[in-house]
């Protein structure tokens, strides 16, 4: 029986001409984390992990973003994507928090809302 683990995240610090070498060393640290998870219990869910290539606004790996190099892991291929969402922020590939704050705002509008609505009732 195998149980999940959650929101675990792996780094790797490269400059865009040693892009495809980071993503060799990426697969093989996915395939070392993988098996470590597997001796304990552990499964890395292929299906779930995300991808994202990082850097300011004005670096060549942010304007990467979803067209990025691949990751191999497993019999999954692993796509680059433009965001993903960690512990509930959203990350853009330019580190910004524009999308994450604009996720607030509309859920907190939403709730202004509701409470406008059932405001005579309190």
């Amino acid at each position: 029986m195998y149980t999940y683990a959650d929101d675990t995240e792996l780094y790797l610090h490269c400059c865009l001409d040693d892009a495809t070498a980071a993503v060799t060393r990426l697969e093989i640290c996915l395939d070392d984390v993988s098996r470590w998870m597997a001796a304990n219990c552990l499964k890395l869910n292929a299906e779930k992990t995300e991808l994202l290539w990082a850097g300011s606004r004005y670096s060549a790996e942010a304007q990467l973003g979803s067209s990025g190099l691949s990751v191999q892991f497993s019999t999954e291929v692993i796509s680059a994507s433009d965001q993903v969402h960690v512990l509930g922020v959203t990350i853009l590939s330019d580190l910004f928090l524009d999308k994450h704050v604009a996720n607030i705002c509309s859920s907190g509008f939403y709730w202004l809302c509701q409470l406008r609505r059932v405001r005579q009732s309190l």
